[in-house]
């Protein structure tokens, strides 16, 4: 009975050490060095020269929200009419509510907006704070001490692939970061390619393609850091995820075929230890 539990007890102890060894090869190491951000000197203290950021300009099929304030405040309902219903900024996120689309001035394709009394205005090309300047002369016309406040309402970036919360995002202050876009989905899956993210930006009648480093401080100097409006960020999986993926899928009837040896050797013992 001794050497028939001997050779039942090796026995089980060759089936675990190849279970243990078929997760073993089922997972990878992952090197700090694929997966830190900005690497570059180890010094305690580094400055760098920022260069100039980003000032969208506005453009056609842009929905802008024009606020209108003057000593007159029954005239002001005039021209403020058409933002009485905007809806606030939000997230075209999987997880949110449906789409609302927000009302405002609707730059169209030639570029102008259509204002109460003031008529067509072109603003396409403009800043909204030049936008701003230019309606003000305008409303000089018609109202006392005018002060106009102009905000861009569909400036959004998409978010899609390895990070937590993909996503459409609306930008309230019309300036954002790469870093900042992938904070607000949630930073990237372990499982995320930090070094070739791919950013596609549509300006000027062309579609760019660019690819980023994340763990690279020279992102800070690329003309991708700040972000343009309706940019489109890509995070790919490393090949290590699908390579693992693909295995596990394989060995899953292998791994329960091990389990149910396992269960029927455990069985097996207790008889003959009865």
């Amino acid at each position: 009975m001794d050497s028939h539990f001997k050779k039942l007890t090796k026995a089980v102890g060759t089936v675990l050490l190849t279970y243990i060894a078929i997760i073993g090869g089922t997972t990878s190491c992952v090197s700090p060095k694929t997966i830190v951000y900005f690497q570059g000197d180890t010094t305690r203290y580094y400055s760098q020269e920022i260069k100039d950021t980003y000032v969208p300009k506005i453009q056609s099929s842009d929905i802008l929200s024009i606020i209108v304030g003057s000593l007159n405040p029954e005239a002001n309902e005039v021209f403020n009419t058409p933002n009485q219903f905007t809806t606030a900024s939000t997230n075209y996120s999987s997880t949110g509510g449906p789409r609302v689309q927000p009302l405002g001035y609707l730059v169209d394709i030639e570029g102008n907006i259509e204002i109460p009394l003031i008529g067509k205005l072109k603003i396409a090309g403009m800043t909204t704070t030049q936008a701003a300047d230019t309606i003000r002369f305008r409303l000089h016309n018609y109202l006392k001490e005018p002060s106009v406040i102009v905000r861009n309402l569909n400036f959004k970036i998409s978010v899609l692939g390895e990070v937590k919360f993909p996503g459409v995002f609306v930008i309230p202050d019309e300036k954002i970061t790469l870093p900042e876009v992938l904070s607000l989905a949630g930073d990237l899956t372990i499982y995320g390619n930090r070094n070739n993210l791919m950013i596609v930006r549509e300006e000027n009648g062309k579609r760019e393609y660019a690819r980023i480093d994340l763990t690279s401080r020279d992102i800070f100097n690329s003309p991708y850091y700040y972000l343009h409006k309706n940019d489109m960020i890509y995070v790919e999986p490393v090949k290590a995820k699908m390579l693992d993926t693909d295995s596990r899928i394989r060995t899953v009837p292998l791994i329960v075929t091990i389990v149910g040896g396992i269960s029927t050797l455990g069985i097996l013992i207790l008889n003959l230890t009865k």
